[in-house]
């Protein structure tokens, strides 16, 4: 299990995670998801005690990271898998690993199997692909047989057969009661891996709970819209019964589809609409200066998660004192 409360990463004036609390139970696949900059990666990094908050608290199995005495036993991640010596071979990279925590070198040669890397073991990594990169990744988490599992873009560089294969691994491990945590910036992924789903942006989480039911939460639609005379096209909508709200000045709300209109009939702000769907003067009169649909299927990125990447300064790595 991982529990985070009021978890919160700050460089400088620049909030990379803000106040996060969550609960990731054991036997459920839960996914992390966020553009890119939204906050996964370090959330993560925090987690696993690579970077220290700046305030808040996140344990895993009980404990911080730092205080378990058999780690590898008990979390295995994914953060980066580029981080192996170029010079050695996957089997001697899972070799040293194992040797730390007195693990058996028949485990070694299991998550080799188990990952699809038997026929390049001796291989140096410096020569594998990103896919491949990824799956010595995975076999690493895996090595010590944890509780936790926490993956970070898993299914980065791998073709279709491989992603099929992370998909059927974290569930067949999440079956047996494992914690298993994994970030992507692709809801489309999520919605065919993941039980639970967390979506952050901007460094806070914006949407949590079964992803069916935050997929749910949205398919209604909606259409922000912006025009120089939004009391007139407020009023418009609101004369043919849709409801109207103005989260800003100039900026308007109204659904994809009002009360009372055939499926096939569009607002004249979306685009194309039946011929025979009559058009109220008032609604041709209104100037609309942009539209943009949230998409059904979707939590809606484009007001929280879809922010620019928060800069990390370069001088700052780890706690942010160096």
């Amino acid at each position: 299990m991982i529990e985070a409360h009021e978890l919160t990463k700050r460089y400088g004036d620049t909030a990379a995670v803000h106040s996060l609390s969550f609960k990731i139970a054991p036997g459920t696949v839960t996914g992390f998801l966020g553009p890119n900059g939204a906050g996964k990666s370090t959330t993560m990094r925090m987690i696993m005690g690579l970077d220290r908050p700046t305030s808040g608290t996140v344990t895993v199995n009980g404990k911080p990271y730092r205080q378990h005495r058999s780690p590898l036993r008990e979390v295995g991640a994914l953060l980066e898998a580029s981080a192996v010596h170029p010079g050695r071979s996957a089997r001697s990279h899972l070799r040293t690993m194992a040797a730390t925590h007195n693990i058996k070198a028949s485990r070694v040669s299991e998550v080799i199997e188990m990952t699809g890397l038997a026929g390049v073991a001796t291989k140096r990594v410096g020569g594998f692909s990103l896919g491949m990169g990824q799956r010595l990744g995975i076999a690493a988490a895996l090595l010590g047989d944890p509780r936790t599992l926490i993956l970070d873009e898993p299914v980065n560089g791998l073709d279709p057969e491989g992603v099929q294969w992370v998909r059927q691994l974290v569930r067949a491990l999440a079956a047996e009661g494992r914690t298993v945590f994994l970030s992507s910036h692709l809801m489309s992924e999520m919605s065919q891996t993941a039980d639970q789903l967390l979506v952050i942006g901007r460094g806070r989480i914006i949407a949590a709970g079964p992803v069916q039911q935050v997929i749910d939460s949205v398919t209604g639609g909606a259409v922000r819209v912006r025009s120089p005379r939004t009391g007139d096209l407020a009023a418009a909508l609101a004369a043919n019964g849709a409801t109207v709200t103005s989260p800003e000045a100039g900026m308007l709300v109204p659904p994809v589809r009002l009360p009372g209109r055939a499926a096939g009939h569009r607002h004249p702000d979306v685009g194309a609409r039946p011929a025979r769907a009559p058009v109220p003067p008032a609604w041709r009169a209104t100037s609309v200066h942009r539209h943009r649909r949230k998409r059904p299927g979707a939590p809606d990125v484009d007001a929280a998660a879809r922010a620019r990447p928060t800069p990390r300064p370069a001088s700052q790595t780890g706690d942010g004192s160096r």
